[in-house]
């Protein structure tokens, strides 16, 4: 895996004071509130993040968890402690069964962080690649996450939290809970090289992290390049599951497969474009400049994400 930090912080360079100056989002103040979305199935979101999303708007992390007969499976531990917390107290609120099972679908630390909060009963369940990325870089990626998030969020006391159960790359896993199971399962290159798609089949709710970020219009972050493999993993989650499975990105209110699709037509026309700038010998700077796509416009973040992550990503990737 290439070290993911180095990109993460030149993306943050290009895109100036929108993710330098002030944090994306505010670990210290958002709060979560939990949505039923079938029984025993619940979707965690920052509240506001419909209107958010509505706009455009970069949003905090959404989880969830799924409630069985015997136990409770959780899907991500959040960024700090403070939303650790609220993500338990969630959970509590609903039922009283022991919470056995927690799933972080990547490494990043607004997902995983929260891991140290966890009683120790529960089993982390990671991607082998993020648990090894995390060992290795963790101290580096703090300090990434501070200067994005910001001092004083609780980033500073995390500590590497070691993984229970580790999925393999093209494994999968499946949690029996007590009437209703929970299918974990990577896929292939998404958005990192230990991305983990977490879903309820009888329920037809699928977790993406972030390999779908938020609805229409936000856009994926090729944060690690791949733009061919990201694409087609995408098209096996769509293909994966029905029309009418309820979609929960990484950072936005509850979806639907649309926006699995919104994400693979946005990285067939870069496919396209870009690899015809590359056919008539663009340079990187002529291609950023043609490919504008603004049919695709509307986040809130388009204007660093688009000409200054995924184009640059997407012509180093084809060349």
């Amino acid at each position: 895996m290439k070290n993911l930090l180095t990109t993460l912080i030149s993306a943050a360079a290009i895109s100036g004071s929108a993710l330098a100056q002030e944090p994306v989002w505010d670990g210290n103040t958002v709060m979560l509130e939990s949505q039923k979305l079938a029984d025993g199935v619940y979707a965690v979101i920052p509240t506001g993040a419909e209107e958010m999303a509505a706009n455009g708007y970069p949003i905090a992390t959404t989880g969830g968890f799924v409630v069985g007969n015997n136990a409770v499976l959780v899907v991500e531990s959040m960024l700090n402690e403070r939303l650790a917390d609220q993500l338990f107290d969630l959970i509590a609120a609903e039922t009283d069964k022991p919470v056995r099972y927690l799933v972080n679908t990547s490494f990043h630390g607004d997902h995983s962080y929260g891991n140290q909060y966890v009683p120790e009963e529960v089993d982390l369940i990671q991607h082998a690649n993020a648990a090894a990325y995390t060992r290795e870089h963790l101290e580096a990626d703090k300090q990434f996450m501070i200067q994005n998030f910001g001092e004083g969020r609780g980033i500073e006391q995390v500590v590497h939290t070691d993984a229970d159960i580790l999925v393999a790359e093209g494994g999968a896993l499946t949690v029996n809970l007590g009437g209703i199971s929970v299918e974990i399962k990577d896929y292939g290159f998404a958005q990192t090289g230990g991305d983990l798609f977490v879903s309820v089949p009888s329920a037809h709710v699928l977790w993406t992290g972030n390999a779908i970020v938020a609805e229409k219009p936000a856009l994926p972050w090729l944060l690690d390049g791949h733009l061919v493999e990201t694409r087609d993993t995408l098209k096996a989650v769509h293909a994966a599951f029905s029309q009418d499975t309820k979609v929960v990105p990484g950072h936005g209110p509850v979806t639907d497969m649309d926006a699995i699709q919104w994400n693979i037509d946005y990285l067939n026309t870069v496919e396209a474009e870009v690899g015809a700038a590359i056919a008539e010998g663009l340079s990187l700077d002529e291609t950023v400049a043609r490919v504008q796509m603004p049919e695709f416009g509307g986040y809130a973040l388009f204007g660093w994400v688009h000409p200054g992550l995924n184009i640059p990503a997407a012509y180093n990737d084809l060349k």
